[in-house]
Parts: structure tokens; C-alpha cells; sequence
């Protein structure tokens, strides 16, 4: 009798594990899948690196100069929806799904360090035939930005820095996921299951104010995060970042610089700002204090503003 108890208990537990497990199960999505809701016009596909990249090209064709905008680990082009509406009226606008991300999906050599993502949107830009250009990042994006802006100086005619990463990083708070893919055991399961609780979490966490995430926001990321191959992807470029190593090289930054922070950054720390305008000669420096790691999208229309501000002089000095 015992052992039948016993035997019935093991069973309604597996059983309730499995219901558990499918509830959370989430299979990874072709990109067929998700073309029609996220890749609408002006959206189009590049044949680049063995990859079909994701990329809106928007704005006026006779903008010699125009700005390019990169985005941060698990986002995607969409979080510079609002930029993009507040500068291509004016502005050629352009900007991409980095590899590893977005619709652009796992690069075929799986190298997510720096290096490549600096040797792949410079590429993106020849094959685009955009000889000069200004540049915008976030986070991520924002450690691209400058170190293109290292590398070809006579290219960058002015960077905007957006909470970007670059120094050595002590975090006060991390998103689940990116908790989820940086540990051993957990990478796996990262792959294979997703909770959308997850999502919502890992969002909420890099807004300065939570409310302002809504339910079509988090199902952008959720859907583009199932994109296939980019919860596999996410565990290699964590594990081949570098963490600040090559921060010497922002000294080096010549370009007019705008650095933007969101005063509520608790992945990226608000001191960081400081470092960048100390390093960076004549930069300037608007801080958002209510905002989080990603003000462009939390609040694009008093971020926009600036942008544009300084995109119309970069050489000029900052109003007093």
C-alpha cells in the first residue's frame, strides 16, 4: 500500500511538472514566422555575412550625413521607433537588427565580440554606400558606436551616446534574462523554455519607471526573443564580452559627442556618463534623471529633441 501511495504521488507530481513545462515551454520561432507583424515597410532584408539582415533605411536620399542608430543586447530596431519618427522627416535614418538579435538572427561564425559587431555595421554602411555618417547607440550599441568612431575617425561625423557600455560594469540590477544566460546550467534551459513573467520582469527592470511598459512592448521583445537562434546566441556573447577591456580606446574618440543618460540606470551606473565626458574632448552631457538604461525608448520624445539639438551643431556649444 506504501508503495502504491508512493507510486501515485510520483506520478501526479510528473504529471504536474509536465503541465508545468508545457505552460512555460516556448520552441523557437522561424523568422517566416514573425516577418509579417515585425518586418512591415519600410522594412527590408540585406544579404550580408551569410546572414539576411534586418534593416530600415528611412528619410530624405539627399542627407549627405546620415545618422545611424544601433541597439542594445535583446532589442532590436524597433526600440528607436520614436527616434525614427521624430528625425526621418528631415534626416535619412537608418538603422538594423545587430546579429544574434532581432529579425537579423545568429551570425554563421558565432562571434558576438565587439570587434565583429564593429566589423559588421561597417560593412552594413559600404554595402549601403554610406561613406560618412553620424552614429547613436544603446548600451550595446553604444559600445559599437564608439569604437567605430575610434576606428574611422574620417567616417563619424558626430556620436550619440545612449547609456552605453564601455567601462567595466558593476551592475545594481540585472535583468532575469540576461541573469538566466549567463549561468551554467540555466543557458540550456534559457533555450528551450521562456515565461513571458520573464520578459515582462526584464523589461520593467531597465525602465526608470516600470509603469510605462505596456503589453505590446513586452510582446515585441518576447516574440523577436524567440526568434530562432537568439536565446543561443545570447549565452556566446555574454561569455565573449569583454567587461571594459578595451575602454582605453575612448580617449581616443575624436568626433562631437553627445552623451545621453537615464538617471535611474541600474545596469549601466549614471557615474559612467561622467567617465565618458571626462575621456571624450568637448563632449557634452544631458542627463534624464527619472529615466532608465533605455531613456531613447522610454521617453523618445524629450530624447529625440535633444538628438536632433545636437545633431543640427554638433560643433556648436552646448546651450547655457
Amino acid at each position: 500500500m506504501k508503495l502504491a501511495r508512493w507510486l501515485m504521488g510520483a506520478l501526479m507530481l510528473s504529471v504536474l511538472l509536465l503541465l508545468a513545462l508545457g505552460i512555460v515551454w516556448a520552441p523557437d520561432k522561424p523568422v517566416s514566422m514573425l516577418t509579417a507583424r515585425w518586418a512591415t515597410p519600410p522594412s527590408r532584408f540585406l544579404a550580408l555575412d551569410g546572414m539576411q539582415v534586418h534593416l530600415r533605411d528611412e528619410g530624405p536620399r539627399t542627407d549627405s550625413v546620415p545618422i545611424v542608430l544601433v541597439h542594445g543586447t535583446s532589442a532590436s530596431l524597433h526600440t528607436w521607433d520614436g527616434w525614427a519618427a521624430a528625425l526621418r522627416g528631415s534626416r535619412r535614418v537608418i538603422r538594423f537588427d545587430l546579429p544574434g538579435f532581432g529579425l537579423t538572427g545568429p551570425s554563421p561564425d558565432q562571434d558576438y565580440s565587439l570587434g565583429a559587431y564593429t566589423r559588421f555595421t561597417r560593412r552594413l554602411l559600404d554595402s549601403l554606400g554610406v561613406s560618412r555618417f553620424a552614429i547613436a547607440g544603446n548600451s550595446l550599441g553604444g559600445e559599437v558606436a564608439w569604437e567605430v568612431a575610434a576606428a574611422a575617425p574620417d567616417r563619424v561625423a558626430a556620436l550619440i551616446l545612449v547609456d552605453a557600455a564601455g567601462y567595466p560594469i558593476v551592475s545594481q540590477s540585472v535583468p532575469i534574462g540576461f541573469r538566466m544566460a549567463r549561468t551554467q546550467g540555466l543557458a540550456w534551459l534559457f533555450t528551450r523554455i521562456l515565461p513571458r513573467s520573464v520578459v515582462t520582469s526584464s523589461v520593467r527592470s531597465v525602465y526608470g519607471d516600470p509603469s510605462r511598459v505596456t503589453d505590446s512592448l513586452v510582446t515585441r521583445y518576447y516574440e523577436l526573443t524567440l526568434r530562432e537562434g537568439n536565446r543561443a546566441s545570447l549565452p556566446r556573447r555574454f561569455a565573449q564580452s569583454a567587461n571594459g577591456a578595451d575602454s582605453a580606446r575612448i580617449a581616443t574618440v575624436r568626433a562631437p559627442t553627445l552623451i545621453m543618460w537615464g538617471g535611474r540606470d541600474g545596469l549601466i551606473p549614471p557615474d559612467h556618463a561622467g567617465r565618458f565626458a571626462r575621456d571624450i574632448p568637448g563632449s557634452r552631457l544631458a542627463l534624464f534623471p527619472e529615466l532608465g538604461h533605455v531613456p531613447h525608448e522610454e521617453d523618445p520624445v524629450r530624447t529625440a529633441a535633444a538628438a536632433r539639438a545636437f545633431l543640427d551643431c554638433p560643433s556648436c556649444p552646448p546651450a547655457r
